[in-house]
């Protein structure tokens, strides 16, 4: 007599989360360093009393922040995510937010599914002590409109191996910039992009290029030339991870099982 044995199929979830990077050595688990990765597993499996592994959306490095991340976990039980959701926000430190826990498609993938990335850089022009672990100070005055037009350039370009962290082992260095272009309100500027991917260290990069040309220690016309010479020597300094934040990650309607 023949026994069929039938294996329940992990479900998938989806976490929207945010967090404040300063106590963090990035998102990603590593050794001898404290993540958000590794906060939020070491709860999750606390909580559900089992082993459980998240996949972020990508990698902040140390000292970034995120308005907004999504991550994925699987589990072979129906869990109640109301309840997950104020548990874990019960466990965690207050510099992470857990905002929602959803079902999606177990093909779902938080990082491989997204369909673009927004980050935004703060930048602060005067002295401001609230402003210490969460903005970029530059007291000078800077060419708001030079800088703006060195961003709408980057529009016309997608390799911005320029702008990369040297010896990332990546298979392309291309991007597709949705958008590029700086607000000012008050004392703080806010530099707001947009795209399908972004390159190791890329929006610090940009940031630090931009600046230098709203310095006028570079020239908009600079821009054509650095992102031709694909070259990191070539671009600015990269600034300050404390500005940076993820702010958006875009995925299809379709991988969600539920709507709330």
């Amino acid at each position: 007599m023949c026994k069929f044995i039938y294996k329940i199929q992990d479900l998938r979830y989806f976490i929207e989360l945010s967090y404040n990077g300063t106590d963090f050595h990035g998102w990603q688990i590593q050794p001898n360093a404290i993540s958000v990765q590794e906060k939020i597993e070491k709860a999750l499996t606390t909580l559900l009393s089992e082993k459980i592994a998240i996949v972020g959306a990508g990698r902040t490095d140390a000292g970034v922040h995120a308005k907004f991340m999504a991550a994925h976990f699987d589990n072979d039980k129906v869990i109640d995510t109301t309840s997950l959701v104020f548990r874990l926000n019960s466990f965690l430190p207050d510099s992470i937010a857990i905002d929602r826990i959803y079902e999606v498609e177990v093909e779902a993938h938080a990082r491989f599914s997204a369909t673009a990335r927004a980050y935004e850089y703060r930048v602060v022009m005067c002295k401001n002590p609230f402003e210490t672990e969460s903005a970029h100070c530059v007291i000078k005055d800077l060419d708001f409109e030079a800088m703006n037009k060195a961003a709408k350039r980057m529009l016309s370009y997608t390799n911005f191996k320029c702008f990369s962290k040297s010896k990332t082992d990546v298979k392309t260095y291309n991007c597709d910039l949705y958008y590029a272009f700086w607000e000012q309100e008050q004392d703080i500027l806010t530099f707001k992009i947009s795209a399908n991917r972004f390159l190791r260290n890329m929006v610090r990069a940009i940031v630090g290029t931009l600046l230098e040309i709203g310095l006028g220690k570079l020239s908009v016309d600079d821009m054509d030339r650095i992102i031709v010479s694909e070259s990191r020597g070539e671009a600015g300094y990269s600034v300050p991870a404390k500005g940076l934040y993820l702010t958006q990650v875009l995925y299809p309607e379709s991988i969600k099982l539920l709507n709330e």
